[in-house]
């Protein structure tokens, strides 16, 4: 194979998205060979030498593609790619890789065959500040992780957004909120650069900030097997908005806000210290450094290339599917807490949480559709349909 026929299921929003740039011949090696999509329109523009298709199932048995990319709204990423790795089809699975746990364990299951190439769309992590971020604390330069504190905040989103989409902030739609819609990202990111905790404490305000019923505001308390802890903050409802990653080890501080690394490290570790010095009121001597790093990576454009090239080449994936669900335990750990009043210890059960999202569906008024979805536009007009998530 010299080239990869790619096939895109879903081409509303973040799916467009990813079709243009296959169309433009940006992803070296990659065609655009099918769209699916079971609004016919969305697909109706596309240029005659692209299939399409209404129905995954039909494309991913009709011999138009080796690969495809699942952009549909969260539950069918786990349908959807079951059918694909069980018909030999290469897959890359947009954020997160599934809405709950459980349907996750189910996908992943289904790669039988290593073969083929299963890849999830995590695309910061080719952001090198965070690149950096995760090679100083995987290398031991911070010491031993004591506190982690995220406040992401930067996800303003307003009502027309929810409006836009008959399947956002439902429970039956969307499995959740902006644990599941925004912060897959930084709680992959979270996870990939200080490993997963053993207990979560989540504090979720469920549509606190906007008209819906999932979850638009959080605050998450986590402890790790060393004793470390974190706080993760997060909302679409605040602006302006922050987004401070800061990491402390006995070391030293790491802190990552408005594209600046900045490195606190202490000449001599902080417990070492305490238990030495002589003065009840001391502290180590310090040295301060801006970590050199520019520009923020290939983002979605690489993680294509990445799949491309794992498929033809053999390089290993920047984000194997697999790894995805770590974020997603996270997301429902969270969420599982609120709802339930409990801390949560990990891993999480993954039936357990099932049966309450289950729960949440049945005594929904919305059953997946939002009453103000059919008629909401953006300012000027706009399509709010073909809005990026």
């Amino acid at each position: 194979m010299k080239k990869v026929r790619l096939g895109i299921i879903g081409v509303g929003g973040i799916g467009s998205y990813h079709a243009r740039e296959l169309l433009e011949g940006k992803v070296r090696r990659c065609e655009l060979a099918a769209v699916c999509d079971t609004i016919p329109d969305r697909t109706a523009g596309y240029p005659d030498a692209v299939r399409k298709f209404t129905d995954s199932r039909e494309l991913i048995r009709s011999g138009a593609v080796e690969a495809v990319l699942i952009a549909t709204p969260h539950y069918s990423h786990t349908t959807i790619g079951i059918d694909a790795l069980n018909h030999g089809i290469h897959v890359l699975v947009e954020k997160p890789i599934s809405a709950h746990k459980a349907d996750a364990e189910r996908l992943i299951a289904a790669h039988k065959d290593k073969k083929i190439v299963f890849a999830a769309m995590f695309n910061q992590r080719t952001d090198p500040h965070y690149i950096k971020i995760r090679k100083m604390v995987t290398e031991g330069h911070l010491g031993e992780l004591a506190r982690i504190s995220w406040i992401i905040t930067c996800w303003f989103r307003t009502e027309a957004y929810y409006a836009s989409g008959s399947w956002r902030a439902t429970w039956a739609g969307e499995g959740g909120g902006v644990l599941l819609n925004q912060c897959p990202h930084n709680l992959d990111l979270l996870q990939w650069i200080c490993g997963m905790p053993r207990r979560v404490r989540g504090f979720c305000g469920l549509g606190k900030r906007h008209d819906i019923e999932v979850e638009d505001e959080v605050t998450a308390y986590m402890e790790y097997d060393n004793g470390a802890t974190g706080v993760f903050i997060t909302t679409t409802g605040e602006a302006p908005g922050t987004n401070r990653l800061e990491i402390v080890g006995e070391n030293g501080k790491l802190v990552y806000e408005e594209d600046r690394i900045l490195f606190t490290r202490n000449e001599i570790p902080m417990t070492r210290f305490s238990r030495t010095s002589k003065s009840g009121f001391a502290t180590p001597e310090i040295w301060k450094v801006e970590i050199p790093v520019s520009g923020h990576g290939g983002q979605h454009l690489e993680m294509k290339q990445n799949f491309v090239d794992a498929i033809l080449d053999g390089v290993p994936l920047i984000a194997p599917a697999e790894e995805g669900i770590r974020s997603l335990e996270l997301a429902n750990a969270m969420l599982y807490s609120s709802l339930t009043n409990r801390t949560v210890e990990l891993p999480l059960d993954g039936a357990a949480y099932e049966r309450k999202l289950k729960s949440l569906i049945r005594e929904s008024d919305q059953k997946g559709t939002r009453k103000k979805a059919a008629t909401a536009t953006g300012g000027g007009g706009e399509d709010l349909t073909k809005s990026f998530r």
